[in-house]
């Protein structure tokens, strides 16, 4: 929980430290797998991993982490306490800390991307059913504040719709090519290899190799090539979770704008205690759009952050660039998954008032029609009589309909079970 940013609970475990000490785990003892079944290591080498650490172990070995840049020395010295002989001997062997960190990393970041995606397909099945029961509900188009010409609710949730369809396939992608980082000190598997090769294996490069790929597929990741400088696998993720954020923060606009008294389309959920004030007890306010519109605003520049650090990389592995990315991409994720949740629960539950929208629309009436009366004078050359031309708000909606088949259409196209 944080006092600083309200829902963060939301996030539950994902990307917590303790997941990040839990993944770091999982790698060792992925790795530590693949050594042995490649034959570089010996089989009594071979043991689980898992609950040796706990939670309880994260103070000390963040408070040690300032020693030696990173957490992984600390753990490392931990694990091979807690363990004896053959595991402790060759544990970590061949890795480097960037591997381990980069590693748990992307782990931790799966996790996030997976529920991001789940939060967006609830959050189509919510907009597709506001789409097809408000496809007839006229209101007020608005442009640049002010009143264009009539559309409907559902267009505007069908809009919605095709920006959340339009940020999943980039998460999918970013998910599904999340790469295990396996090079040793400087991306060349020198170490691996060396011990290939006093252990007599027939051919050292391809079990090392052979290694690399094993733990990449035990821990269900995409074997590559070491990527310890070229950082495309964060800052695409990181991209495509800032995609995400940008159409959540336009949902969320649209919303605070309708809700405003003076409009009054709109209503956000009810909730226990939401939207009260300190001072104001009349006051309901927008509670969530605000909270989702915060993380919209503060998600790119941790993106940027992820981009500078890309671009200031040096040498074969890098000196404060990769250090700088960590708790980035940690605060970025995290706090998407908490707007993924608010957001989830603010369509869901969003109360819309038909016959305010169509009050507002028919009080601009004229407004909203004069594009309308403006094509009466020439169409082809032909004047237009007053019969011809459409009067009424409903007449003039254009192509409404087929843009929101067409939107729900592609909807169904992108989450096939979508309900």
């Amino acid at each position: 929980m944080s006092l600083l940013w309200p829902g963060e609970e939301r996030a539950g475990d994902l990307f917590s430290e303790a997941a990040f000490l839990a993944a770091m785990v999982r790698v060792e003892e992925a790795w530590l797998a693949a050594i042995v079944s490649s034959g570089i290591a010996p089989e009594e080498a071979r043991t689980p991993l898992a609950g040796l650490v706990s939670e309880d172990d994260v103070p000390g070995l963040a408070e040690g982490a300032e020693g030696g840049g990173n957490p992984v020395i600390g753990l490392v010295k931990v694990l091979r306490g807690r363990l004896d002989g053959e595991p402790a001997r060759w544990l970590h062997k061949g890795l480097t800390s960037q591997d381990v960190v980069d590693t748990a990393l992307v782990l931790c970041l799966r996790d996030v991307l997976e529920r991001v995606e789940e939060e967006l397909a609830s959050q189509a099945v919510s907009l597709v059913g506001l789409a097809r029961d408000h496809r007839a509900t006229v209101m007020s188009g608005r442009t640049l504040t002010q009143h264009a010409v009539p559309i409907t609710f559902g267009l505007k949730a069908a809009t919605w719709l095709g920006g959340l369809t339009d940020a999943t396939e980039p998460l999918r992608r970013a998910r599904t090519s999340l790469p295990a980082q396996i090079g040793g000190a400087a991306g060349t598997l020198a170490a691996v290899v060396g011990l290939a090769r006093l252990r007599g294996v027939a051919d050292p490069v391809g079990a090392a190799r052979t290694a690399a790929e094993t733990t990449a597929t035990t821990l269900g990741l995409a074997p590559r090539a070491p990527w310890h400088t070229s950082r495309g696998p964060l800052t695409t993720a990181g991209d495509a979770l800032v995609a995400a954020a940008d159409v959540w923060g336009r949902i969320a606009t649209d919303i605070t704008l309708l809700t405003r008294p003076e409009i009054g389309e709109l209503v956000e959920p009810a909730g226990e205690g939401r939207g009260g004030s300190s001072t104001m007890p009349h006051k309901s306010n927008p509670v969530l759009s605000v909270l989702v519109r915060r993380h919209a605003l503060a998600a790119p520049p941790l993106a940027a952050t992820l981009h500078t650090a890309a671009a200031s990389y040096v040498d074969e592995r890098p000196d404060g660039a990769w250090h700088a990315e960590w708790e980035t991409l940690a605060t970025l994720a995290r706090r998407s998954v908490v707007a993924a949740s608010q957001t989830t629960e603010l369509l869901a539950g969003l109360r819309v008032d038909a016959a305010r929208m169509r009050a507002t629309a028919e009080a601009a009436g004229a407004d909203l029609l004069a594009e309308q009366r403006s094509l009466t004078g020439f169409v082809g050359g032909d004047v237009l009589t007053g019969t011809d031309a459409a009067s009424g708000l409903d007449d003039y909606l254009g192509a409404t309909d087929a843009l929101i088949d067409s939107a729900v259409a592609r909807a169904h196209e992108t989450w096939k079970d979508l309900s």
